[in-house]
């Protein structure tokens, strides 16, 4: 197709060029130029390409002449280009020193000086270098003033001085005009600081921006909710609050958690495990299960029979088998504790489950056991060796490995394990 084009174009200028030649054969045209005596007569046409030549040779001669200022020119921007890489690449390394003296080198092309400046703030900034990030923030801002008031709220913010970074940003976000980053240094700022109602109003524009990703995004959410509801003053407070949540947050189990364990430290025991349930019919959570399992209340009984009835669905969930230890802990139900604890332990070793093994010791008076679960549970969370439990070999223990469960896929055909 393209070659059609070509030859097409070729064939309208040869036309042009013939029809345009015997119009100017017809009547060339005449020029007379005359200066101090001297008289020059010619063709519009030679008149025309005399003119192309001049300015030819004219703008070859300008080349000559700044050929050698241009070729300092170009050596600049080279090495100015190669040093921003070179500090970037410190940067990213870690070498920090060598990255701000790069940068600041590189800055020196105006063409890369806001990057540069950028970077090299960063650069002071993680060497704890605050002070000289804020001058290469005010150089900065006149390149790229934007990301210069981000990157500054940043540095406020590292530096402890998070309701000074909220101030600097306060004014662009009631506009609406900060960027992406900035809503997020903007969230993090008022977490800080204590102004929850600001970084909610961030959850927003960083949800539409999609700039943090989906994992990213999820994090902060939890973390600005989470800290919003546990700020809640009473129950009447956390109510209005969660009923005016959109669905979609409502359904994030580590918020429902918040909710729960909050609401529960208030009294409302009931709304707490209504939430918790509700989200467990909709989708499996190993961290609703624990909360499930750690709220307080006098249905505890009720509730052990109802996490009991979900080990035929789940008989190899570590977190369930936990929670059902706890309880039967609570209920002093040693045997059934132990049971589930052991099991518990060997589908999955916890710091939390030796500590509730050591409780159900510690329940029945046998002191030595409770102590060696409990050293057990500092092991684990100091990444040390956990010792053995001595039942383990008495023929009447009860059975700990993984119960096989037939799973199947939305068509009813088994799934074969790999």
């Amino acid at each position: 197709m393209k070659l059609w084009r070509w030859i097409l174009l070729l064939v309208v200028v040869a036309a042009l060029a013939a029809f345009g030649w015997h119009w100017i054969a017809e009547d060339p045209g005449y020029v007379l130029l005359r200066l101090r005596g001297w008289r020059v007569e010619t063709t519009v046409v030679a008149a025309v390409v005399i003119l192309v030549l001049v300015w030819a040779l004219l703008s070859l001669a300008w080349r000559l002449l700044r050929w050698p200022f241009g070729a300092l020119s170009r050596r600049h921007r080279r090495l100015s280009q190669q040093r921003l890489g070179e500090g970037l690449i410190a940067l990213f390394e870690g070498r920090h020193g060598d990255a701000e003296r790069d940068l600041n080198r590189a800055s020196r092309l105006h063409s890369v000086r806001g990057p540069a400046l950028l970077a090299s703030a960063e650069a002071a900034s993680r060497r704890g270098e605050h002070g000289r990030a804020l001058e290469a923030l005010n150089q900065a801002a006149q390149s790229a003033p934007q990301a210069a008031r981000v990157l500054r709220a940043r540095v406020l913010r590292r530096e402890g001085k998070s309701a000074e970074a909220l101030a600097l940003l306060a004014p662009e976000a009631d506009k609406g005009s900060l960027a992406p980053a900035g809503w997020r240094e903007l969230a993090l700022a008022a977490l800080a600081s204590g102004d929850l109602r600001r970084a909610r109003e961030a959850l927003a524009p960083l949800q539409k921006s999609a700039a943090l990703g989906t994992r990213g995004y999820a994090a902060l959410e939890i973390q600005v909710l989470s800290a919003t509801i546990n700020a809640a003053a009473d129950g009447a407070t956390l109510n209005t609050l969660w009923s005016q949540l959109p669905k979609a947050q409502r359904r994030v189990p580590a918020i429902i958690d918040a909710y729960a364990r909050r609401a529960a430290s208030f009294g409302l025991t009931l709304p707490a495990m209504d939430e918790v349930e509700s989200a467990l019919r909709r989708e499996w959570s190993p961290l609703l299960i624990e909360t499930y399992g750690a709220l307080a209340g006098e249905d505890i009984e009720a509730r052990l029979h109802r996490a009991e009835s979900w080990l035929d669905a789940h008989p190899n969930d570590a977190n369930l088998l936990l929670t059902l230890g706890r309880m039967c802990v609570r209920l002093k139900l040693w045997g059934k504790a132990h049971q589930y604890l052991d099991r518990s332990l060997a589908l999955a070793p916890s710091g939390a489950a030796w500590e509730a093994s050591g409780d159900a010791f510690a329940g029945q008076g046998d002191l030595a056991n409770a102590q060696r679960c409990y050293r057990n549970a500092l092991a684990v969370a100091r990444g040390e060796a956990v010792v053995p439990s001595t039942q383990a070999a008495n023929p009447a223990y009860p059975d700990t490995h993984p119960t096989a469960v037939e799973e199947r896929d939305v068509h009813g055909v088994p799934r074969l394990r790999e």
